[in-house]
């Protein structure tokens, strides 16, 4: 089973789950910050879905003072494409990419299982999905940014898995360019991206909200 310390909820319907959602939170928060979302997808009754959302563990952040906090790596500098610890981001992917395993474990294929992440998480997510050795059902990237693109041993059992990155037009934290540029690498890798942009900050919007409930009926349901 899931260790201790990950946020699980299971179908609203009261059915068995047959397929997994991960949602990955960024730095200082928890996985609690994404609770609220999984009723607002309004996902039909026909998905049923387990969703898990991860903690981080509590690292010094180098950007921040060096001040303890939730986060899934160090950053070292906010500079044009973020300096990070790419050690512990790894380290990090590969804690999801086990609780993927249980999740197979358990009995969900895992072409049901989908893994998204914001901001700092959303990094985790690339990372972790696309080196991931089975087919994933999904990557879902959220005012985030490709931290491995120049690293990461892609998996090719995840080279057609389908990709959703959304970004804010004003983010102040994470700069959209960043966002828009970790989608030109993968589509210089070979992937296809679906990309959208809404009017908001470093955050979610009613839209995006509704068409992340939208993609994910369309893989799931």
């Amino acid at each position: 089973m899931t260790a201790p310390g990950e946020l699980i909820i299971e179908p609203q319907n009261g059915q068995p789950a047959d397929a997994c959602v991960f949602i990955i939170h960024g730095l200082g928060a928890d996985g609690h910050d994404f609770e609220p979302l999984v009723p607002a997808l309004t996902l039909p009754d026909s998905a049923h879905v387990r969703f898990i959302m991860p903690h981080a563990p509590r690292l010094p952040v180098t950007i921040n003072g060096g001040m303890v906090m939730p986060a899934w790596y160090d950053i070292l500098a906010m500079d044009l494409g973020r300096r990070v610890d790419e050690a512990q981001l790894k380290t990090s992917a590969e804690r999801i990419q086990a609780l993927i395993e249980e999740q197979i474990d358990q009995g969900i294929d895992s072409r049901r299982i989908i893994v998204a992440g914001f901001s700092q998480g959303g990094a985790v997510a690339y990372q972790a999905a696309l080196s991931f050795p089975q087919p994933l059902g999904g990557l879902l990237a959220m005012s985030t940014y490709f931290a491995t693109a120049d690293s990461i041993n892609l998996a090719e059992s995840n080279r057609d898995i389908p990709i959703e990155v959304h970004h804010g037009n004003f983010d102040p934290i994470v700069p959209e360019t960043l966002g828009r540029s970790g989608v030109e690498r993968l589509k210089e890798m070979g992937y296809t991206v679906n990309y959208r942009q809404y009017p908001m900050a470093h955050a979610l919007c009613p839209q995006q909200v509704n068409d992340i409930g939208k993609w994910l009926s369309e893989r799931l349901a």
